[in-house]
């Protein structure tokens, strides 16, 4: 993963989240991470109106889907687990980590596209290869989700396998 981790906390940019995990185009989300300690993080995200996943939900009336609020607190998590926490540094080559289960989602008010999207996030680890990651995600101070989920760590060839069986 990375060598020495910066003293807490430290800030990453769009850029440098995109050097951390593998989304690209359309579906990757984060604007910005603050990796306040190993598994405390605060991001924010953000679906543009020309987003090709916001033109068609719904045309006419555009709301960021739910499941783009799971995705995006799960690459904020993923980032910055990958970018602050000294024991996943320490995970072998070849991992990725993967959104494993959706444990308990409140959608509470809806989100329009190009808000700024504040998630405030917290990851325990749960075995050697699984972390269970909580947030809130804000919209001018006003809660818009609370997000449960469980994110795992599985080998990439694994993964192409059970691709190929698919």
């Amino acid at each position: 993963m990375t060598d020495a981790l910066p003293a807490y906390p430290f800030r990453l940019e769009r850029a440098q989240i995109a050097e951390l995990i593998p989304h690209r185009g359309d579906i990757f989300f984060c604007e910005s991470l603050i990796v306040e300690g190993p598994h405390d993080f605060k991001g924010v995200a953000r679906w543009p109106l020309d987003n090709s996943i916001i033109k068609g939900h719904f045309p006419g009336l555009p709301v960021v889907p739910g499941v783009c609020l799971i995705e995006a607190m799960a690459q904020l998590a993923g980032a910055g687990l990958l970018a602050g926490d000294p024991y996943v540094q320490t995970l072998p080559e070849g991992l990725v980590g993967v959104l494993a289960a959706v444990r308990k989602c409140a959608f509470k008010r809806p989100v329009m596209p190009d808000c700024a999207v504040e998630f405030s996030i917290s990851c325990r680890q749960l075995a050697p290869l699984a972390v269970e990651v909580s947030g809130i995600a804000r919209v001018r101070d006003l809660e818009v989700a609370q997000l449960d989920v469980l994110m795992a760590y599985a080998a990439k060839e694994q993964l192409l396998t059970a691709l190929e069986g698919a």
